[in-house]
C-alpha cells in the first residue's frame, strides 16, 4: 500500500507546477546551461551541503535567450537613465518590461528567486503606459515604465502571498498593499514577487513551497533572508529595484550576501501595512515594528525611488508620516562654505560577538579610505554598553505573540520547519501587557543611552553617521547564518541603516593556519567563531564572496543616510580604483 502524500507536499507540487507554467517555453534554459547540482525543490532544503561553489552570473549574457538589444536594456542603465530613455521614447515600456521579464525567468531557473512571475500582468500594464505616453506625451508618473519586483508577502489582488507556507497557497489576495498601490501610482511596473524563508523568520531563504534561493555568486553560500529572492534577482539584473522588509536584517543581509545595496528606513518612511499573514493582526504595531525598503545595484538607484516614495508615503500608508526627501547633511561639494567636516564614527562590534578577521579588515579599509577623503573626520567610537542589550530585547519583542498562530498554520498541513528554524522556532506563550510594557521600558532606556553615541558626550550632534559590520562573519554557507544582533539592534533603535559592498574576499583574507586568539565573549561569539575555525569550515569557501559594511544614521535621518552612503560608497570606489587591477571586484 502506498503512503499518502502529506498535504503540504501535495500543495507544494501544485504550486511549483503553477510557477513553471508561467515561464514561456522560449525563455527556458537548455539543460546544458543549468549547472550540475540543481537539486530538486525538496532536496534543496535537506541536502544543502551538496551545493558547490558555482557562479552563474554570466549565464544570462551567454545563454542567447536575450537579444543584444535586451542585454543593452538590462545592463547599461541606472534607474534615472532608464526612465529618461523611456520618456524620450527610445524604448517602449513594453520592450523594457519584456527584457527584464525574460531575465527574471532566467534568474528563476538558476536560483529559484521567484514565487509569482507576473509577466503577463506586467506586459499588459506596460502596453497601457505606452498608449498613455503616445496619446498625451506625458508619463504616468515619475517612475513610468520602471520594472521592479517585490517580496512575496506584499499583496496584489488575485495573487498569492504565502510567506513560504503551504497552507497559505492558492488563497489569492483580495486587497492591495499600500506600497504596491503607491509604486503603481508612480508608474512602476511590478514584474514578479520573490522568494522568502518559511515564516519570513530565517536568515536563509528556504521553504517547502518554492525551495531554497541560491546565491548566484556561489551556490555554496546563502542568499540571505528574509528578502533573499530579491537579492538574487537583482544581482542577476532581473529587476531594476526590489522591495523587501526588515525586522532583523532582512533587507541588509541579502544585500550583503549578493554584494548589492540595501536601505532599511526609519518607521513611517515607506508603507509597510497590509501583510500580517501568519501573525495576529496588528502584531507589528505592539511589538517590534518591521519596515519596508528597497534593494538596488547602486546608491543612486536607492535614492531615485526613495525620493519619490518618502514625500507621498503618508497618502498611502496609515503607518507613515509626512516626509521630505532632503536634509542638512554637510556638503562636500563646497568645502570652503562648510561650517564643519562630515563626521563618520567607527563602531567595530556590538559587545557580544567579535567580528571575524576579514570583516574587521574590510571595516578598517573603509575607515582608512574615509580618512583620506577631504572634508571627512573619522572618529573611533567605543562600543556603547547599551548596544549589547539590544539583541536580547529585540529577540523577545519579535516573539511577543508566542508564535501560536504561525505554528497553527504550519501544523494544519503537516509542514515541518526548515533546517534553519529547527531548534530556533517553537510554540510559545503570548506576552501579557505587563511583560510587553516592561520590555518596551527597557527599550526606551536603551534608546536614551544610545543617544550619547551621536554627540560624544557633548550638547550638540557631532557624529553624522557610523560605519559598522553588517554581520560578524563573511557570507556564510547555507544554513549557517547567526548573530542577527548586528542588524536587529538598529531595528529596535529605529535607526535607518544601509548595506554597502566594499570588495571581494581575497586570498590574503584567508589567514590559513592562523586561529583567532582573542578571548571568547560568550555563546554567540563561540558560535560565530565556528565559521572561521578551520576544523569546522574550509575558509576557501569564502573566496570571491562580497565583503560589505553597514552605514547607520540617527532616527528619522533617512535622507542623511542616503547622503552618507553616497559619500562612503564614493570613498570605497576611489580606494578600489587605486588598487592594482587584480584586486578589484
Amino acid at each position: 500500500m502506498s503512503t499518502p502524500t502529506p498535504t503540504y507536499q501535495a500543495i507544494a507540487q501544485r504550486k511549483q507546477a503553477q510557477l513553471e507554467a508561467q515561464i514561456p517555453a522560449e525563455w527556458r534554459l537548455p539543460a546544458s546551461l543549468i549547472p550540475a547540482g540543481m537539486l530538486s525543490v525538496a532536496d534543496s532544503i535537506t541536502n544543502a551541503k551538496e551545493y558547490q561553489r558555482v557562479n552563474v552570473m554570466n549565464i544570462p549574457r551567454t545563454c542567447e535567450i536575450l537579444t543584444g538589444r535586451e542585454l543593452h536594456i538590462t545592463e547599461k542603465y541606472d534607474v534615472q537613465g532608464l526612465l529618461r530613455v523611456i520618456s524620450q521614447k527610445q524604448f517602449t515600456s513594453e520592450e523594457v518590461v519584456r527584457a527584464f521579464c525574460k531575465r527574471a525567468a532566467i534568474a528563476q531557473q538558476l536560483t529559484r528567486c521567484l514565487t509569482e512571475p507576473l509577466f503577463t500582468r506586467a506586459l499588459t500594464r506596460a502596453r497601457a503606459l505606452d498608449a498613455h505616453l503616445a496619446q498625451t506625451n506625458r508619463p504616468i508618473g515619475p517612475l513610468h515604465g520602471l520594472p521592479i519586483s517585490i517580496k512575496d508577502n506584499f499583496h496584489i489582488p488575485g495573487v498569492d502571498s504565502t510567506t513560504g507556507l503551504a497552507a497559505l497557497a492558492f488563497q489569492p489576495a483580495t486587497s492591495t498593499s499600500p506600497l504596491v498601490a503607491l509604486l503603481e501610482s508612480l508608474g512602476a511596473i511590478i514584474i514578479a514577487k520573490t522568494n522568502i524563508p518559511q515564516t519570513l523568520g530565517a536568515l536563509d531563504s528556504c521553504n517547502h513551497l518554492f525551495g531554497r534561493v541560491l546565491n548566484p555568486l556561489s551556490r555554496a553560500l546563502t542568499a540571505g533572508g528574509s528578502t533573499g529572492g530579491e537579492g538574487a534577482l537583482l544581482a542577476l539584473r532581473g529587476s531594476m529595484v526590489g522591495f523587501g522588509t526588515d525586522i532583523g536584517g532582512s533587507i541588509r543581509i541579502p544585500a550583503m550576501c549578493q554584494g548589492i545595496y540595501g536601505f532599511k528606513p526609519s518607521v513611517g518612511r515607506v508603507p509597510f501595512g497590509g501583510q500580517d499573514a501568519g501573525h495576529i493582526a496588528g502584531n507589528s504595531r505592539i511589538a517590534l515594528q518591521a519596515v519596508a525598503g528597497p534593494l538596488a545595484r547602486s546608491v543612486a538607484d536607492l535614492g531615485a525611488v526613495m525620493a519619490e516614495i518618502v514625500p507621498r508615503a503618508e497618502l498611502f500608508g496609515e503607518d507613515c508620516i509626512p516626509g521630505v526627501w532632503g536634509g542638512k547633511f554637510p556638503s562636500l561639494k563646497l568645502p570652503e562654505s562648510q561650517p564643519r567636516n562630515v563626521t563618520i564614527g567607527v563602531v567595530r562590534g556590538d559587545g557580544l560577538v567579535k567580528p571575524l578577521p576579514p570583516v574587521a579588515r574590510a571595516l578598517d579599509e573603509v575607515a582608512e579610505a574615509l580618512r583620506r577623503t577631504p572634508g571627512v573626520e573619522v572618529v573611533e567610537i567605543p562600543v556603547p554598553a547599551a548596544l549589547a542589550k539590544c539583541q536580547g530585547v529585540a529577540g523577545r519583542l519579535m516573539g511577543a505573540d508566542g508564535g501560536g498562530l504561525m505554528m497553527d498554520v504550519l501544523e494544519s498541513t503537516g509542514e515541518p520547519l526548515i533546517p534553519w528554524l529547527q531548534g530556533r522556532t517553537k510554540r510559545g506563550k503570548e506576552m501579557t501587557v505587563q511583560q510587553l510594557g516592561k520590555l518596551q521600558a527597557q527599550r526606551s532606556q536603551i534608546e536614551r543611552e544610545m543617544m550619547q553615541m551621536w554627540n560624544l558626550g557633548g550638547v550638540e550632534r557631532r557624529v553624522d553617521a557610523i560605519i559598522h559590520p553588517l554581520a560578524p562573519h563573511p557570507v556564510p554557507e547555507l544554513d549557517r547564518s547567526n548573530a542577527v544582533g548586528y542588524t536587529s539592534s538598529f531595528v529596535l533603535l529605529d535607526y535607518p541603516a544601509g548595506a554597502l559592498p566594499v570588495r571581494a574576499f581575497r586570498e590574503e583574507d584567508l589567514e590559513l593556519g592562523k586561529p583567532m586568539d582573542a578571548p571568547v565573549l560568550g555563546s554567540w561569539d563561540k558560535a560565530n567563531r565556528e565559521l572561521w575555525d578551520e576544523k569546522t569550515v574550509d575558509r576557501r569557501v569564502y573566496l570571491d564572496s562580497p565583503l560589505s559594511i553597514q552605514v547607520v544614521t540617527p532616527k528619522q535621518n533617512d535622507y542623511e543616510l542616503f547622503r552618507a552612503m553616497e559619500l562612503i560608497d564614493r570613498a570605497i570606489k576611489v580606494q578600489v580604483d587605486a588598487k592594482p587591477a587584480a584586486s578589484k571586484l
